[in-house]
């Protein structure tokens, strides 16, 4: 039986709670980009010298030539907004009072997708530059949610 086809004598739900013995790591250079978020307040991304491309976030090789990728460069906290949509239900389809805007924030030559605030929707727009805010230093807990959001940058 493929993965694509369902076993008719597996369970419909699973009652209680599930073992699970295996753990999830975000990888070498995904610790690294997630503990210098954590530690520093800094996003980092990875530079292939060969094909002169900045990834972020960090990752270990370049999808393009296939390096290994040793560099990592900090690329600073402020990148611009790529695209963009609102959130009007939360992860559990809960109605949410007031939309939430999610963007694509581009960083290097990749970015991260998270939340914009300290904005109006009216005075959004793509290529707006924003900057991150990160949650107080003993906040922090090595994930992406250290930060907080993004918003537009100060004049």
């Amino acid at each position: 039986m493929s993965l694509l086809e369902k076993d008719p004598n597996a369970p419909e739900a699973w009652l209680g709670e599930m073992p699970i013995t295996s753990r999830y790591t975000a990888g070498l250079a995904g610790e690294k980009f997630l503990r210098a978020i954590k530690d520093e307040g800094k996003i980092l991304g990875s530079y292939c010298d060969h094909c002169g491309i900045t990834y972020v976030p960090a990752r270990q090789f370049c999808e393009r030539c296939m390096d290994k990728l040793d560099e990592t460069v900090d690329v600073g906290t402020e990148g611009e907004v790529h695209t963009f949509t609102l959130l009007f239900e939360d992860l559990d389809g809960t109605p949410r009072e007031e939309p939430e805007i999610v963007a694509f924030i581009s960083l290097g030559d990749g970015g991260l997708v998270h939340r914009l605030d300290e904005v109006e929707l009216d005075d959004l727009d793509i290529g707006m530059p924003v900057q991150a805010v990160f949650k107080s230093k003993g906040e922090r807990e090595g994930s992406i949610l250290d930060i907080k959001y993004f918003k537009p940058v100060s004049s």
